[in-house]
């Protein structure tokens, strides 16, 4: 009798401890948290901006017989040189370090230049429009980005001969080519700063002088050069969602 009332006196204390150490709070604590790792910059996006810079130019020609073409002697030669500004769009698609992308930009120039000609006529010319349209290959490291870029550039160019009462005035639409050189940080996720050399080359094109030096026409060959700062906005298109957080 005893036996059996120490063995269910026993049963009952088990009993209770393991009903009272499921009753304490559980002091394990939950697996440690890594937050997600800083997001890696890319260039990839379609972007806007602004620029300024200074430019300076070369404008070389030569006197021939209008219309027969016949060479009669070189002229002076201008220097256009003035302020240059406007705005920019492109985009850029980055792969691994490789950053590939097109962009074009219009522009406003203060580019002017005149000279006394052999013939004894007054010459002028400035260039008020510009733009181009250029490819751009880029190596990054991180936010700084190194390219190179080169395309198709037009300006709009007025030129005018003065002799007397007489004058001589036309203002052509020039195509040609451009490519240069710079430098781009990124000093947030969606500005940047950019330096930029360009040299520009319009080829050669025939003013006229019908009324100044009567039978002849200027040859003009018009090359640029031009140095810009700029900064650049770059949208978030399609960023990828924040990364889900685990709640305990």
């Amino acid at each position: 009798m005893i036996r059996k009332l120490l063995v269910s006196v026993a049963t009952l204390v088990i009993l209770s401890g393991g009903a009272w150490a499921a009753d304490l709070p559980n002091t394990k604590e939950p697996p440690a948290f890594a937050p997600p790792p800083p997001p890696v910059f890319s260039w990839t996006g379609l972007y806007i901006g602004a620029q300024a810079g200074y430019e300076w130019g070369n404008t070389s020609g030569y006197y021939e017989t209008y219309p027969a073409g016949v060479f009669l002697a070189p002229a002076t030669g201008l220097t256009p040189n003035g302020v240059v500004g406007g705005v920019h769009v492109g985009y850029n698609y980055q792969i691994s370090q490789f950053v590939i992308g097109i962009e074009g930009d219009g522009e406003g120039a203060g580019n002017a230049s005149s000279s006394i000609e052999p013939a004894g006529n007054l010459f002028y010319e400035n260039s008020e429009v510009q733009g181009s349209i250029r490819a751009r290959l880029g190596w990054a490291w991180d936010r700084v980005l190194i390219y190179g870029t080169g395309g198709g550039a037009y300006a709009s160019i007025r030129d005018i001969s003065a002799f007397g009462a007489a004058a001589d005035s036309q203002t052509v639409g020039r195509f040609g080519w451009t490519a240069g050189a710079g430098i781009e940080y990124a000093f947030d996720p969606n500005w940047s700063a950019r330096v930029e050399y360009r040299y520009t080359d319009y080829g050669t094109y025939s003013f006229p002088l019908t009324s100044t030096v009567p039978g002849t026409a200027l040859q003009l060959h018009n090359t640029d050069n031009r140095v810009e700062v700029g900064f650049s906005y770059k949208f978030d298109l399609g960023a990828p969602p924040a990364p889900v957080v685990a709640k305990y």
